[in-house]
């Protein structure tokens, strides 16, 4: 592609290295940033700079916080006995939209993958384990949710987390895998649909 100037290509070159947005995309938007007030754009950058040099991470959870601990962590309304184990930040945010769970969370940062060299010293265990053994009294934690994605790399993990916190002898469950509301079960893969079978629950 040509373009009409080497602002315009640094610009769509840098735009177009976003996920899921490709050179004519990258185009759009750089052209769109070019037409509006200057003051805005400088908006937009100051925002993305200031994103990436000020964020900081909770120091007990490790979601993405503007202090020391996230809001979630802080907030006195939360049911501190319950531990949601998730991926990352976009795990809380799925969670957090549904309005059903009220406990706290710890983001290990990643999950087991040989393949890709990331094992489990490289995430977030052992401050996890931290937090349940040395927790005081009135915040004792009795359960532990897994809320990892159901694939063998997500498997792996959960595997090895059910192992680190067997002696702890805390109740640890996972979340529900099966069919989606609405869904139909013809077009269920046999891995989802049996696993569904097996996790059945009582109608009520």
């Amino acid at each position: 592609m040509n373009y009409p100037s080497r602002l315009i290509e640094d610009a769509v070159a840098e735009i177009s290295r976003l996920p899921g947005i490709g050179k004519k995309t990258a185009l759009r938007l750089a052209l769109h940033l070019l037409k509006r007030d200057e003051h805005q754009t400088r908006s937009l950058s100051d925002a993305l700079i200031n994103m990436r040099t000020k964020t900081s991470y909770c120091l007990k959870c490790h979601n993405i916080a503007d202090s020391a601990l996230c809001n979630i962590c802080s907030s006195p309304k939360r049911d501190r006995s319950i531990i949601c184990v998730v991926v990352d930040t976009r795990d809380v945010l799925a969670i957090e939209a549904t309005s059903q769970y009220k406990g706290l969370y710890h983001v290990l940062g990643g999950i087991i993958s040989p393949l890709e060299g990331i094992g489990p010293s490289d995430l977030n265990i052992d401050s996890l384990i931290e937090r349940i053994t040395q927790s005081p009294d009135d915040e004792k934690v009795l359960e532990i949710i897994l809320a990892l994605s159901p694939t063998m790399e997500g498997d792996t993990t959960a595997f090895y987390l059910q192992k680190k916190l067997k002696p702890s002898e805390l109740k640890v469950t996972t979340i529900a895998r099966g069919i989606p509301i609405g869904g139909d079960l013809e077009y269920a893969d046999e891995i989802t649909l049996g696993r569904s079978i097996v996790s059945r629950v009582a109608y009520d």
